[in-house]
């Protein structure tokens, strides 16, 4: 048996509309596969759509109740017998560095599962397809377009580009986060990066709609990452992105943004909250929130200068940022989604992983707000605290 490298070197000498043929190719030559697909998940995450033309040899299944499902949810392969027809199907995570990108399925004819070499070498693939393809996604439109049930709107694209990804995970902490409604999101984002010894997450709430709110939220959000590579300090950081939004709307327009800094090796948080909701936390089973010095939103008045405030996270501690959609949301009836419902609904998830408490919480938002119409964008962030003891 080739060794995986050769598949790596493979993958990355493909053109990039080409990745996924090469490894369908690569797999069915290793393993006599009769089917190799591949699945991504979609912007609203809830279902994994086939990549490739039609006709495809999968159709799209839910991510809640179905075999590729239950792989994408575990993060673990996930095998389904067919005695009949002496094959098995062994559907396995495409994740990159914490980041769940859908499933690859691949058919063996063998009825009795694969030996543990082989399931080895299946995930070693998918792992190596995981990684071209979001360095594919800046050369072809392939994986993004199969990641569509219906069309973004203008805004929504230009928001879902400006992303970092919706989830991501390293020894010290896992991290989830979600849009609603994901197709025609409005001024809602957030944004990560991490270094050795740091994590900044931001999550912006800008104000409008469409095109206005999306173009707001982009200044913001490439201000403040200006900002940060710059090595400027965390209410710096503020304080630029301030003047960058004041600059270009005179304070007609602003976004309330929680800005924050983990060290890594010892749990402390710098935090400048610049007019935003709250602050959840679950700590030894106990849903609080944290209170802290609101600021004003960035952009609303020349000059602002922003005070970081400081925390301490534990080993095991979880914390959810959660945007005004939510705590807005009204019923068919007219009743807001009550913080009572808030936190029973953090809560229900305590058990979750990080990546998919957003999902599932936004997913019992809709069910309150039935079919009525989202009147702003939702947006709720998962931030699971492993502690510095858990660093490699």
């Amino acid at each position: 048996m080739e060794r995986p490298s050769a598949v790596e070197r493979s993958l990355r000498e493909a053109a990039p509309h080409e990745i996924f043929d090469v490894l369908r190719s690569a797999v069915e030559h290793r393993h006599r596969a009769r089917a190799v697909d591949l699945l991504l998940a979609d912007y609203a995450m809830t279902r994994l759509q086939p990549v490739g033309v039609l006709p495809h040899t999968c159709a799209p299944v839910s991510i809640h109740d179905s075999a590729p499902g239950r792989a994408f949810g575990a993060q673990e392969p996930h095998c389904v017998y067919d005695r009949s027809a002496s094959e098995v199907t062994v559907h396995l995570p495409v994740s990159v560095r914490g980041d769940r990108l859908g499933i690859l399925s691949v058919t063996l004819p063998e009825s009795d599962g694969p030996a543990p070499d082989v399931l080895e070498d299946l995930q070693g693939c998918a792992d190596a397809l995981a990684h071209e393809v979001v360095v594919a996604e800046r050369d072809t439109d392939l994986f993004l377009r199969a990641r569509r049930v219906e069309r973004l709107t203008l805004a929504a694209e230009m928001q879902w580009q400006l992303l970092p990804g919706r989830s991501c995970s390293r020894p010290e902490y896992s991290l989830g986060a979600q849009l609603e409604p994901a197709y025609a999101i409005f001024g809602d984002s957030f944004d990560w990066s991490a270094s050795a010894d740091d994590l900044y997450v931001t999550v912006s709430n800008g104000m409008g709609e469409g095109i206005d709110a999306a173009l707001l939220t982009n200044l913001a959000v490439n201000a403040l990452r200006n900002a940060r590579r710059a090595g400027l300090s965390l209410s710096d950081q503020a304080c630029l992105a301030d003047q960058a939004v004041y600059g270009q709307y005179k304070g007609s327009r602003y976004l309330s943004t929680l800005l924050f800094r983990f060290h890594l090796p010892t749990g402390h948080v710098e935090i400048v909250d610049a007019g935003s909701p709250k602050v959840w936390r679950v700590r030894r089973g106990v849903v609080e929130t944290i209170e802290m010095e609101e600021q004003m939103p960035l952009g609303m008045f020349e000059d602002t200068e922003y005070v970081p405030q400081h925390f301490q996270v534990e080993p095991g501690d979880r914390l959810l940022f959660i945007s005004d959609g939510v705590y807005d949301a009204l019923s068919p009836g007219g009743e807001r989604y009550s913080v009572r419902a808030l936190a029973a609904s953090i809560n229900n998830t305590r058990l979750l992983p990080a990546a998919q408490v957003p999902r599932v919480m936004l997913q019992e938002l809709l069910g309150h707000r039935g079919a009525t119409p989202a009147a702003d964008d939702s947006l709720v962030l998962c931030l699971d605290w492993h502690g510095p003891s858990a660093r490699r």
